[in-house]
């Protein structure tokens, strides 16, 4: 009953030296990770909960890119390393000058403007230094005037992409650098019933 045994190709394919790693021929990667598995896996939590975390977005002052109730994961390292950029989406704590916030609170937004750009809005336009801005990504145009605004150095101009529903910079002026506390990364977890 030569049908019935494996043919010679098959046990050459299965017992090849450079075939022994395949997980099907060994199962010890199974077994538990010991010290150094535990090690590894607490250095990637604590690097995790240092330069990353997972934010909730209350309000609809990011509506259409963010809704509320979505979850979003912030990274706070990339600023040690590099300056903010114009439509960064960042968190931030608020100004001090702006009471009513917990000294928890955060808030997100998009920066539109650097340190050194002069900042206005106009017919319902975003100008930055004089040109008009695409914004496609804002849920409407701004309903309100803003009066050309210098952004000192240090500082960053933040809008929320619901303009007209947004507390930001054009209530309270450019925003420190320092009070930046992260970077959106992505969105983890949207919920469904919106």
């Amino acid at each position: 009953m030569s049908f019935l045994r494996p043919c010679a190709l098959y046990k050459s394919f299965i017992t090849f030296p450079s075939r022994r790693w395949m997980p099907c021929q060994s199962w010890g990667f199974l077994r538990w990770p010991g010290f150094d598995g535990f090690f590894r896996f607490l250095v990637i939590a604590l690097l995790w909960s240092t330069f990353s975390e997972i934010r909730f977005i209350p309000s609809s002052s990011m509506y259409p890119t963010f809704r509320v109730g979505d979850r979003i994961i912030v990274e706070k390292a990339s600023y040690f390393f590099r300056s903010p950029a114009i439509n960064d989406i960042v968190t931030f704590r608020p100004p001090e000058q702006e009471t009513g916030f917990g000294k928890d609170a955060v808030l997100i937004k998009r920066i539109v403007a650097k340190g050194g750009d002069l900042v206005q809005v106009h017919q319902g336009s975003l100008y930055v230094n004089g040109v008009a801005q695409n914004e496609d990504f804002i849920a409407e145009r701004p309903s309100y005037t803003l009066e050309l605004k210098y952004v000192p150095s240090g500082h960053v101009y933040v809008l929320g992409d619901n303009r007209n529903n947004s507390y930001d910079s054009h209530d309270w002026g450019p925003l420190p650098v320092e009070n930046i506390v992260g970077r959106y990364v992505m969105c983890c977890y949207r919920p469904s019933n919106h």
